[in-house]
């Protein structure tokens, strides 16, 4: 079961956009991790069951093969102040409008689930577009 927190697991227009990202954030003072990059279908399955069949709270609706995070293309964050902030609205909402300055789509605008600590990058392909095989073009910001 692989989830891998190595940027380098990321395509590259990703990790680009991601090592921006972080960078931007740093800049305006807020210290972010990478808790997630690449999962495969065991672990993407895994956290699925979180809430459903397993102990815990939902943190996702996608099963292993409906991740973004399987075609390398997503990537979680959390914003530290000695320990992990999840519920301070406004430093996400500043986290969130810093990444899609990078050009990443941010999961905490979504309608429906919104997951604050998601981000990606997809050129505009779909998930049944990467189950197609397709891949993105590598054009770094």
């Amino acid at each position: 079961m692989i989830d891998s927190r190595k940027l380098s697991d990321l395509h590259p227009d990703v990790q680009s956009r991601c090592v921006k990202f972080v960078a931007l954030c740093r800049a305006h003072g807020i210290q972010i991790i990478i808790t997630s990059t690449y999962r495969d279908k065991e672990c993407q399955d895994s956290i699925y069951a979180q809430g459903r069949t397993k102990p815990g709270r939902i943190v996702t609706n996608a099963r292993g093969g409906q991740s973004f995070h399987q075609y390398c293309v997503a990537f979680d964050v959390v914003p530290m102040q000695g320990k992990p902030v999840w519920d301070d609205e406004v430093l996400w909402h500043k986290i969130g409008e810093l990444g899609k300055s990078c050009d990443l789509e941010w999961a905490g605008d979504w309608l429906t689930f919104r997951e604050k600590p998601h981000f990606q990058y997809t050129a505009g392909l779909t998930i049944k577009d990467f189950q197609a095989g397709k891949t993105l073009p590598t054009k770094p910001i």
